[in-house]
């Protein structure tokens, strides 16, 4: 289990926590958190966060490239043309040819739309991007997606933010069973609480879990990332090991036979 790692992309990691740059106090709170976290793969909201003017303050002065594996993704875009827009201006920093794509489809529940996100995605597959789509909890898209040659695929938990964990073990397992056979790996984005929430992620054979709000959200954001780690690791290990069948009747721990009279 020690040597247990996670490929997404062609590249190998230790860590299965992938973590947000949103919503903190400032870039030192920021770094922090990611320190806490151990995680080695960090997204950033281009449109958002500065990490192409060096003349103003820069997330990249906190977070080392060197050391992170910066993910770029396009929060805020509501249309397929805005999304390959940000890609683009992304990739032309020279941050990284990855990216986690969003396209929302609705300003209230922040639910990607669909057909727009499938679009997108076939455009920057095309152009040698590495596309790591945020998308509904729907085994069809989630397939639709692979097909066309995402790295990873990004079924929401529960809606951004939201803090409501997995709504949806279900249709997590088929999906998860279906890029098993494609070995695409399957990325829980959106909607994790507390660490419960991660380590159940995990537990269902996830291969990694992003957020951001869980942690910049908490009263104490650095406590949560530490404790968001041990639950990613705790989870994959659980998974591993492989549970015990769930039975309605009770079961004895100890050996009915020798017993002393």
């Amino acid at each position: 289990m020690h040597d247990d790692k996670f490929e997404l992309g062609g590249r190998v990691f230790r860590s299965r926590l992938i973590v947000g740059t949103g919503k903190y106090r400032d870039f030192n709170e920021t770094r922090a958190a990611v320190e806490a976290s151990g995680a080695e793969i960090v997204t950033v909201a281009v449109r958002r966060v500065n990490i192409s003017d060096r003349n103003r303050e820069n997330l990249l002065d906190y977070l080392d490239p060197q050391h992170y594996m910066i993910l770029p993704n396009t929060a805020g875009c509501y249309t397929a043309e805005e999304a390959i827009r940000t890609a683009r201006l992304a990739r032309e920093t020279g941050v990284s040819d990855f990216v986690k794509l969003e396209v929302i489809g609705d300003q209230q529940t922040l639910f990607p739309d669909v057909p727009a996100t499938i679009d997108a995605a076939r455009v920057l597959v095309r152009e040698g991007f590495k596309v790591m789509p945020y998308i509904t909890d729907d085994p069809v898209t989630c397939l639709r997606l692979a097909e066309l040659g995402c790295v990873a695929v990004m079924p929401l938990a529960a809606p951004i933010g939201s803090g409501l964990g997995i709504r949806n073990p279900y249709n997590l397992r088929i999906i998860l069973e279906q890029m098993q056979n494609m070995k695409v790996p399957v990325v829980v984005d959106a909607g994790v609480g507390t660490a419960s929430d991660a380590a159940m992620a995990m537990e269902l054979g996830c291969d990694a879990v992003l957020m951001n709000t869980a942690i910049a959200g908490a009263r104490e954001p650095i406590a949560m990332a530490h404790a968001m780690r041990m639950a990613v690791e705790a989870g994959r290990i659980a998974y591993l090991a492989g549970r015990i069948e769930r039975k309605l009747y009770a079961t004895a721990s100890s050996p009915l036979s020798g017993l002393i009279e």
